[in-house]
């Protein structure tokens, strides 16, 4: 089971981060992420020192700040949101900079800031240090259902050829002299949309088939089992167990 290709995200090293089996990165993110979640939003010291532990982390994987922060982009539709939250939300109110704010408001777009940025930037850390190849492994390792990473290894293989053919129906469109300029030529856009499906369909079909002449079951064979040793799952557990030591003490103080 393989990606075939290298992602965009993926930052090619030979870092201790990177030699990690894919399956202890797995479970390291998302015990970190769980634990910022659970941290109160009033701990704002706290959420300082996840990022520092981050930050440990990217510089431990040769991550260069600009790579991550690059990445980080892809949250901005989240920071829209966080920015209206206190223009729209109920209860006591503040005046900011001459404007009135609530302040459930406020607390509430820090949450959103503070929580999901680092959960992003955990996700990107992960992503740049483990090819997909490896992290269809490490899924099926963690025993994650069968047929889900089937699915996710099937839209990795398969994503870039369906790209594929939307440029070459873009190029086709162009070729004839037409330019989506209005309205009026969304009929078209929706027609080029409908036969992308059925190309898409009729493609997964012949693959179906294809597999299945060769002695598809219903399930992939596991060429590569990913192992990982005490000392792997104790370095990569260091960073949730160090997030988890800052949420107590979050709660405590």
């Amino acid at each position: 089971m393989g990606a075939g290709h290298t992602h965009r995200l993926y930052r090619h090293g030979d870092s201790p981060v990177h030699g990690l089996p894919p399956h202890t990165k797995l479970a390291a993110t998302f015990a970190f992420v769980i634990v910022v979640v659970s941290t109160p939003r009033e701990a704002m010291w706290a959420f300082g020192l996840y990022a520092l532990l981050l930050a440990t982390v990217a510089c431990a994987a040769r991550i260069p700040a600009g790579f991550l922060l690059g990445r980080l982009l892809i949250e901005v539709p989240f920071v829209a949101f966080a920015v209206l939250m206190p223009f729209v939300a109920q209860g006591e109110r503040v005046e900011v900079l001459g404007m009135s704010l609530s302040v459930n408001g406020l607390w509430g777009a820090w949450n959103v800031l503070a929580k999901g940025t680092l959960g992003v930037a955990a996700s990107v850390l992960l992503a740049s240090t483990t090819e997909l190849r490896e992290l269809l492994l490490g899924l099926q390792r963690l025993k994650l259902p069968p047929l889900l990473v089937q699915i996710a290894s099937f839209m990795i293989r398969y994503g870039d050829v369906i790209a594929d053919e939307m440029r070459r129906m873009r190029i086709a469109r162009e070729s004839r002299g037409f330019e989506a300029r209005g309205v009026r030529h969304w009929g078209v856009l929706a027609k080029s949309a409908g036969a992308l499906f059925i190309r898409s369909y009729e493609r997964g079909e012949r693959v179906h088939l294809a597999m299945v002449s060769r002695g598809y079951a219903g399930s992939m064979p596991v060429i590569d089992e990913v192992t990982a040793s005490r000392a792997q799952w104790s370095y990569a557990l260091a960073l949730p167990c160090a997030a988890l030591v800052i949420c107590l003490l979050g709660w405590v103080l």
